[in-house]
């Protein structure tokens, strides 16, 4: 009797366990975006806490099936933009154990990636999914082989699932630093000798190294990273310029707390592991003449931009500050990184968000590239390239050496 109530017992336990075991909490989506660039598509799954997935890819059809145990869907996939380059329409259903089956039809064959990132700056758990596409990340590799005269990488900060700051009417710092960008690049690319690479083109996500190893890519003669700080005392205005240090940030906590912020973005917008890996070219040491020389013409930018700015807005430190941004790395390349003002001050953020405003910002930036490089005696030589080769064909060339020489 007593065996065989202990028997009956243990049934009841066993079916109590396993009954708890399936009640379990499930996961939740509660959200899904997507970012279009032009190397890859990446979606973004918001979570209420971590799950164990698995991802793979079928073939003819192609297909990437992303299984979320224990997970179930609570967001609504249909607002996403879809198609987009990449994807052509996404699918879901129940799988085994109570899962969530994610099914993301492709137009052309991709290398997934895809990481799980804890709950940062108010961002939740997500589950980051990166769709590469192959020939495009050829062509990325490639591009910028060949320069246009003066070459300048213009990196418009923030991006995509990493908003940068925001002001108290919402306006996000990623929008005004891409809008500017485009700007500043159209003014570049319509003077003779200099030529505009843009970055970031897009709403979407560039890890830091990724800019530095671009603005390489690009061949950059020259590279002004576009900010807006944020701070909680919404009275203070102003742009400032920063450059690289190698040894710390300018004496002071306001630099070092600006480096470490603009530096956490790559937290925030989310970077796998092996994105993580340092790039060998931005690890790699310089000369010390060489790394100086360098520094001191971004020096000498830094000062030309500040000068400009001053003539369409309010600025907050009349003296570049120097810290040790990543996005700066590229040590070779007289770089600057510009916050334009403070979006976290009302009028200011108002002012951020006028697209005239923008214009004059571009227009300052746009002023310091030139007031540069005719300091380090180089832009005269590109225009008088562009020169020569526009008049080549109509003019005779022992003419249009006199021309030349006579300038």
């Amino acid at each position: 009797m007593n065996v065989r109530y202990s028997i009956v017992a243990a049934l009841c336990l066993l079916m109590l366990s396993a009954s708890v075991a399936t009640a379990a909490p499930l996961t939740l989506v509660r959200d899904v975006r997507l970012w279009t660039a032009p190397d890859h598509t990446r979606l973004v799954f918001d979570l209420n806490r971590p799950m164990n997935y698995k991802l793979f890819r079928l073939h003819k059809p192609e297909r990437i099936v992303i299984d979320m145990q224990q997970t179930s869907l609570k967001a609504d996939t249909g607002k996403l933009a879809l198609p987009d380059p990449v994807i052509q329409s996404m699918r879901h259903g129940v799988s085994a154990h109570h899962g969530l089956r994610m099914v993301i039809d492709v137009k052309e064959q991709v290398q997934p990636r895809s990481f799980l990132l804890k709950p940062l700056h108010g961002k939740p758990y997500r589950l980051v999914v990166d769709l590469m596409r192959r020939e495009k990340m050829h062509k990325t590799a490639a591009a910028g082989r060949h320069k246009h005269g003066i070459v300048i990488a213009v990196d418009a900060g923030h991006g995509g699932e990493d908003p940068g700051a925001i002001g108290p009417h919402h306006v996000m710092e990623k929008n005004v630093t891409l809008a500017v960008a485009k700007k500043l690049a159209r003014k570049i690319n319509s003077y003779p000798g200099m030529k505009a690479r843009l970055i970031r083109k897009g709403d979407y996500f560039v890890p830091l190294r990724r800019r530095v190893y671009l603005a390489r890519k690009m061949h950059a003669d020259m590279m002004i990273s576009i900010h807006a700080d944020s701070v909680r005392t919404r009275t203070v205005q102003g742009a400032s310029a920063y450059t690289l240090s190698e040894r710390g940030a300018t004496p002071g906590r306001a630099a070092r707390a600006l480096a470490a912020k603009e530096n956490a973005a790559d937290q925030i917008g989310g970077v796998s592991a092996q994105e993580q890996a340092d790039d060998p070219l931005v690890s790699r040491i310089l000369g010390d003449m060489f790394r100086r020389d360098s520094l001191n013409s971004s020096q000498i930018l830094a000062e030309k931009v500040l000068k400009r700015l001053k003539r369409v807005g309010p600025i907050k430190y009349s003296r570049p500050k120097r810290a040790r941004f990543y996005v700066l790395g590229a040590m070779e390349i007289p770089s600057v990184l510009v916050e334009l003002d403070y979006i976290s001050n009302p009028k200011r953020e108002k002012a951020l968000k006028s697209r005239k405003h923008q214009s004059q910002l571009a227009a300052a930036l746009f002023d310091a590239s030139v007031d540069f490089f005719r300091k380090m005696g180089r832009l005269k030589k590109a225009e008088n390239r562009r020169v020569k080769a526009h008049l080549s064909s109509a003019v005779d060339p022992g003419l249009m050496t006199a021309m030349m020489d006579h300038q």
